[in-house]
């Protein structure tokens, strides 16, 4: 194999990517650790570059392509007739081979030793040489193990198929057992959603594990019809129609315990997506305490929650916890003497002394039809799922200002932009001063694993933006991934909140129309409000959770 000598750092200098003070810095830390590290490492580990453009410009001084893995149909029948601890080790895909090359990405090009090893083993054509991003490297390799792990299975099923004896109703065929197999490894997981994706050259199986998607299983393409029609006819929604959305619910027992599962469906180019969210009726309610929330902004919330009267807002994306919170928050106010009515679609978990009521659109028993009817029951505290309209968020507001206390949510990034929102919707700011008694917005944030946890330096770039919130003396924690925690370094999810009490100085501002920036600004001064991204960089500190993790979800 030729050998080339390039100084990429100077590469890197010349092409504007790092400046020639961070190039000193790098070389420093290489020398002190003895030259263990790779300059590229530190680069990418410094937070000076990406993985990417640090690749792009090694592929251009050693004149070779970079290639994108996830571009490409890899073909892992190529991949399995070579030692997997060799290409593991060489960090190498042998991805194609046509009569000329054995076409193979590559992380370090650099790295001879390991490339003349396994240009030795694959004798029989001589290599061309790609360049890949180590991750995307790695997760072909997790692909290639998935599919030798469900080969069995999956045989199986194209035997049903091509011999004329599978039956898409039969709850005994491979099919199914590929199903329940599926489903047990998502809950084994604790994953809280499934996405079974088609692409033009297989079928992808991911879970959603602590707010983050995974890869569990990938499939040849012939069997996703098979599959697909199954979990529809599970749904009880048309298995023919596949040009538009459809939604539908079913249960199944994985290990003697009840599981509901909610499923959509999308058209696509190559084929419907599946999404299965994975309902636990059985679930414990968490209380307020277990959830995650600073010592202040609980404070805060308890002091919301005695209202007598109101609406309460909780905010943040899809997926950030919002339902758990006021499951939370109703469960800690709940009482023999006060008749509590939630509004749900659907319904998540089963709450003590409340009277729960599923809406349904088929029949236009909406959130404000709902709301409308349940006003005439007499409550005192009304929980409605979400607001979707203004006819709901009005009802809701005019439910709070005649004696009752509501706990609704919304869909906005922080807590004051509840306002602008409740504006948005065609609501009258004096009506939003009178009936708004709080608002907390949150998200949520993988924790690091106990059982790899060790100290680290974010990159500088990094510490830039959290700079003024940084006491003197900090330091910060990450997991280098074990097998407990999947190698993902993180387990389990924890929340970063903030809590906006409506104090009679806001409530005056949002009358007068004040821009939620004043509002913001005002809380700060005067009642102690702390944005999100403060309650995040203090886990960070605690060891919670990364800077990296918080800067994910929050700005």
């Amino acid at each position: 194999m030729i050998q080339k000598k390039i100084r990429i750092g100077d590469a890197l200098v010349e092409e504007g990517l790092i400046s020639d003070g961070q190039l000193q810095i790098a070389l420093q830390e290489q020398k002190d650790s003895n030259y263990s590290k790779k300059l590229g490492e530190i680069f990418i580990d410094d937070g000076y570059i990406t993985q990417r453009a640090f690749a792009e410009v090694l592929a251009e001084q050693l004149e070779i392509e970079f290639i994108d893995l996830y571009g490409i149909e890899v073909d892992f029948s190529l991949m399995s007739r070579y030692s997997l601890k060799l290409l593991k080790s060489s960090l190498a895909i042998p991805f194609l081979e046509d009569e000329d090359f054995v076409h193979v990405a590559v992380v370090d090009p650099l790295d001879y030793e390991a490339l003349e090893l396994l240009e030795r083993s694959i004798a029989t054509k001589p290599i061309k040489l790609f360049i890949s991003l180590k991750d995307d490297v790695n997760h072909i390799f997790e692909r290639f193990e998935i599919i030798s792990t469900t080969k069995f299975l999956v045989d199986n099923i194209k035997k049903e198929i091509s011999s004329n004896t599978y039956k898409v109703e039969s709850e005994q065929s491979s099919v199914m057992q590929l199903i329940e197999q599926i489903v047990k490894s998502a809950i084994k997981n604790n994953a809280s959603d499934i996405h079974i994706e088609p692409s033009g050259f297989n079928v992808s199986i991911r879970s959603r594990i602590d707010g983050i998607l995974r890869e569990n299983f990938v499939f040849d393409k012939e069997i996703y019809s098979a599959l697909s029609s199954r979990i529809k006819i599970l749904g009880n929604i048309d298995i023919s129609e596949k040009r538009k959305s459809q939604d539908g619910r079913f249960s199944m027992v994985i290990n003697e315990h009840k599981y509901d599962f909610r499923l959509s469906t999308a058209p696509t180019m190559f084929g419907e997506s599946l999404v299965m969210r994975i309902l636990d009726q059985q679930k414990i309610l968490l209380k307020l305490r277990d959830l995650g929330m600073g010592e202040n902004n609980i404070k805060t919330f308890e002091e919301i929650l005695k209202s007598p009267y109101g609406i309460i807002f909780v905010t943040g994306p899809t997926g950030s916890g919002k339902t758990t919170t006021l499951y939370a928050a109703l469960n800690e106010i709940k009482s023999i003497e006060n008749k509590m009515i939630t509004i749900e679609d659907p319904i998540e978990y089963q709450l003590p002394l409340a009277q729960q009521i599923q809406i349904n659109e088929k029949i236009d028993y909406s959130f404000s039809e709902a709301l409308r009817s349940i006003l005439r029951q007499d409550p005192d505290i009304i929980m409605v799922g979400e607001v979707r309209d203004s006819e709901t968020l009005n009802i809701a507001v005019q439910a709070s200002l005649t004696g009752h206390l509501v706990f609704t949510t919304l869909h906005t990034n922080d807590a004051p932009s509840a306002i602008t929102r409740m504006i948005q919707m065609g609501l009258e700011s004096y009506l939003i001063a009178d009936s708004l008694v709080g608002i907390m917005a949150q998200r949520l944030v993988r924790k690091i694993c106990p059982h790899c946890k060790k100290e680290h330096s974010p990159p500088k770039k990094m510490l830039e933006r959290i700079k003024k919130y940084l006491p003197q003396d900090y330091k910060f924690y990450k997991g280098e991934g074990c097998i407990r925690c999947g190698y993902s370094g993180y387990n389990g999810r924890t929340m970063i909140s903030e809590v906006l009490k409506i104090s009679e100085t806001i409530s005056h501002l949002i009358s007068i129309n004040m821009n939620k920036y004043e509002i913001a600004k005002k809380a700060e001064e005067k009642d102690g409000f702390e944005p999100m991204l403060i309650d995040g960089v203090n886990k960070a500190i605690r060891g919670i959770t990364t800077v990296e993790e918080v800067l994910r979800v929050a700005r």
